[in-house]
């Protein structure tokens, strides 16, 4: 059993942060470096600000890089002296000179059962495609898109009211698991590797801002999936009876709806704004107008009568 390894870490996001902090925890192992993505515009001031996985690098003392491309890890001893480089969102592609270096190469914890879904939105893809388990893959990393051999799997239910932010914050935690369990097993063999099928592979593209939109010719289900996927970036959006809103929240209810064009609202109630789809009623539980917070139907029914006479 590999025990004490030097772990160089790359990521840049809070499901990243998740598991490096499992790393420094509760692992036997050396954290030596962090490589994270440059700081970017947010706020109000669109100020530089530090993500979360520096924010935690700094914090623990641990040597930090911000490589602007994949290509750049390679400047410097940090990889050499590695063992492993544990790689978990980091939003650069690596060339194969960075992943073959440390002694071990490169391993990634990949939010979904390889070889579903790779690519950059796995969770937000599961969910609107209706999937009931996701979970995550430690894949040793090559050359192409998350089409590495996979090391070790653990499956994750996929519970029908989880958004992609609450799913992914269990991946998280698991993936911090699953990641320790393989640097524990790393260079034994007790971890085979194991070559994706590529029959069964299927491709989870980059959530584009305009895919938020709902069409409500859809059915129910599949837009109530797509406010869920789309939680919480970059939120579900639609204008009803002239009014721009976010929606956060949704149920479908068994009744069809009046004989009315989609993007209709059937009933406003403190229950619920409810609307006409594709076939069934999608009923709006929690949503958001321009610059104001995020309110319950309860709370939006009664601070906005004049929708009181959509009611049954």
């Amino acid at each position: 059993m590999a025990r004490g390894l030097n772990i160089a870490f790359a990521g840049t996001p809070e499901p990243a942060a998740v598991i490096l902090r499992r790393l420094l925890e509760d692992g036997p192992h050396r954290v030596t470096h962090v490589f994270t993505q440059p700081d970017r515009p947010a706020g109000r001031g669109r100020r530089p600000r530090p993500g979360p996985v520096k924010q935690l690098a700094e914090a623990a003392g641990i040597p930090l890089s911000q490589p602007r491309t994949g290509a750049d890890l390679q400047a410097g001893r940090a990889l050499a002296e590695a063992d492993v480089l544990a790689v978990a969102a980091f939003g650069l592609l690596l060339p194969e000179a960075v992943i073959d270096r440390p002694r071990y190469g490169s391993v990634n914890v990949h939010f979904s059962l390889l070889p579903r879904w790779r690519g950059a939105a796995p969770v937000q893809r599961a969910i609107e495609a209706g999937d009931e388990q996701s979970g995550v893959s430690i894949m040793q990393m090559d050359a192409g898109l998350d089409t590495g051999a996979v090391l070790l799997q653990e499956s994750c239910p996929i519970r029908p009211d989880d958004t992609a932010g609450s799913l992914q914050d269990r991946l998280a935690h698991l993936g911090g698991d699953c990641l320790l369990r393989a640097l524990d097993l790393l260079g034994t063999s007790s971890l085979v590797p194991v070559p994706q099928d590529e029959r069964l592979a299927t491709y989870a593209a980059k959530v584009d801002k305009g895919e938020a939109e709902i069409d409500w010719t859809l059915p129910a289900v599949l837009i109530e999936r797509k406010i869920r996927a789309f939680n919480p970036s970059p939120v579900a959006h639609t204008t009803l009876e002239g009014q721009p809103m976010r929606i956060w929240a949704a149920r479908v209810l068994e009744a069809a709806g009046a004989d009315r064009r989609p993007g209709t609202i059937d009933a406003c109630t403190a229950a619920g704004l409810d609307v006409v789809t594709g076939d069934r009623l999608l009923r709006i539980e929690s949503l958001q107008l321009p610059g104001k917070k995020t309110v319950s139907a309860r709370e939006f029914y009664h601070g906005h009568p004049r929708f009181h006479k959509q009611s049954n």
